[in-house]
């Protein structure tokens, strides 16, 4: 019988009493599970609903596999935030994963309207954030949400083709603590900036894919990420994936249950 992702998620996710990694229970009752609400949170919630009401136009330039919804490269930015936005739960467990990890140098591959991004920069000061954006009119309108917001770490905003900026900017980077891949939504594409930032990532370094059931594509290229001899704990989300490299833990795949839609 075929099932959907989100149905076979639901059958075969655990929750907590069914670990016994005690790594990874930790990780999930003590930091995935334990959401809270920070004072800052709200002035970035409130710019996500000034954005889901502006009318302001953009032009987007696409190198992913685009929008299923909405294919004209004239958006509304209303349209780019209601139908490209990430929930500010998915912001509040990035916050709360760096400072878990006291995490430093992070890759934010998808900047959109950096949203995401000021959650990132809020979860630790002396942290520096690279945000990668294609299209050059999403980027300046991320740094203008950047400056009405004073993001507590630095972030730099680097425009242009992600195929051709993130090689160099990993190059000049000595090591990668947190990355998220909220990119190109191909299984080519993903495997590849996987690979390209895996050069930098280090023992106890995290890398988050996005909606890694999205599309068939999406589901192999995290099937490989899964596989990879690079790697050895994974955990489904279902709306994210978490890979860690920790060569101590034994290889192990889990699926586990959060309320990914709040």
């Amino acid at each position: 019988m075929f099932l959907s992702p989100i149905f076979r998620y639901f059958f075969t996710a655990q929750n907590e009493h069914g670990l016994h990694s005690p790594f990874v229970f930790d990780l999930y009752l003590n930091t995935i599970k334990k959401d809270t609400l920070k004072p800052r949170f709200e002035a970035i919630e409130a710019l996500r609903n000034e954005m889901l009401q502006s009318r302001e136009t953009l032009t987007i330039t696409d190198f992913g596999a685009g929008s299923k919804v909405n294919a004209s490269p004239i958006r509304e930015v209303r349209d780019v935030a209601k139908h490209s936005k990430k929930s500010a739960q998915l912001g509040r467990l990035f916050y709360r994963l760096i400072q878990h990890f006291n995490y430093s140098t992070i890759f934010d591959l998808g900047t959109s309207l950096g949203l995401t991004t000021l959650y990132l920069a809020s979860a630790k000061p002396d942290a520096h954030i690279f945000t990668f954006e294609g299209c050059p009119e999403t980027a300046n309108l991320a740094r203008r949400n950047f400056k009405k917001i004073d993001a507590l770490a630095p972030i730099e905003v680097i425009v242009g083709n992600l195929d051709e900026t993130l090689n160099a900017q990993v190059a000049a980077t000595p090591s990668i603590d947190f990355a998220f891949f909220d990119a190109n939504h191909r299984y080519e594409p993903t495997v590849r900036y996987f690979e390209t930032c895996l050069t930098k990532a280090h023992e106890n370094s995290l890398f988050v894919f996005d909606d890694i059931h999205w599309s068939p594509e999406m589901e192999a290229a995290w099937q490989y990420i899964t596989q990879h001899s690079s790697v050895t704990v994974t955990i489904d989300l279902f709306s994210v994936g978490l890979v860690f490299f920790r060569k101590k833990q034994p290889k192990q795949n889990f699926v586990l249950r959060w309320r990914f839609w709040r």
